[in-house]
């Protein structure tokens, strides 16, 4: 059996972030703005879950999530997906003030995302925005990350690799997530998509309700 990145760890944490639906400016932009100019951020929600080794099972665990103000317009389009309004973050904390709780949790386990590239990407831009790391740098990398989405091309190839398809075809319940997305309820089923493709019988199955 080849080798796994997690099988000599005891804790990993699923991440899912939502976002003002805003792109994240491209490095030469930021670099062209005016000095002093503030980004505007992207991050509106995180959510995490751990799961726990028990032997050879995985448990869940805490969980942690928060809502931030972006100091930001969030897309119409995001708030049909997520139903996250400027209202519900107007006395949400700033990234700034989340960032060491949130490290505290993740600690130094590796993260399961799927499509882990987003929550790389926009994790090091609010890095950035609040000086915790320079424009360009990276404090979150490739190697931190297990990412379900890659793990489904090699189970399913040539099969969509959103969420909500890998979900069917795991036979997952994802019935709470057919009005809106939610950052914990993401992770959740993140974590649920994970350990059934790296430990479980997982059966064809063709079917799909996007």
């Amino acid at each position: 059996m080849t080798a796994q990145p997690w099988d000599d760890r005891t804790r990993l944490v699923a991440i899912d972030i939502e976002t003002t639906g805003r792109r994240t400016p491209r490095l030469e932009d930021i670099r062209k703005a005016p000095k002093g100019l503030r980004q505007p951020g992207v991050v509106i929600e995180i959510g995490c879950i751990e799961i726990l080794r028990n032997g050879t099972e995985w448990t869940k665990g805490r969980t942690w999530e928060t809502r931030v103000n972006p100091d930001a317009p969030i897309h119409p389009d995001s708030i049909k997906v997520h139903n996250i309004r400027p209202n519900d973050l107007k006395t949400a904390p700033r990234f700034p003030q989340i960032v060491e709780t949130m490290l505290e949790f993740m600690g130094e386990d590796l993260l399961i995302a799927h499509a882990y590239e987003n929550e790389m990407d926009f994790l090091n831009y609010e890095f950035a925005r609040c000086g915790r790391i320079g424009w360009g740098e990276e404090f979150f990398t490739s190697r931190r990350f297990i990412c379900t989405k890659e793990m489904s091309h090699i189970h399913f190839p040539g099969a969509s690799g959103s969420l909500d398809a890998l979900s069917d075809r795991l036979w997952l319940d994802r019935s709470d997530r057919f009005s809106h997305h939610g950052a914990l309820l993401d992770a959740d089923l993140t974590v649920d998509a994970f350990l059934k493709m790296a430990y479980g019988d997982i059966g064809p199955r063709d079917a799909v309700f996007e």
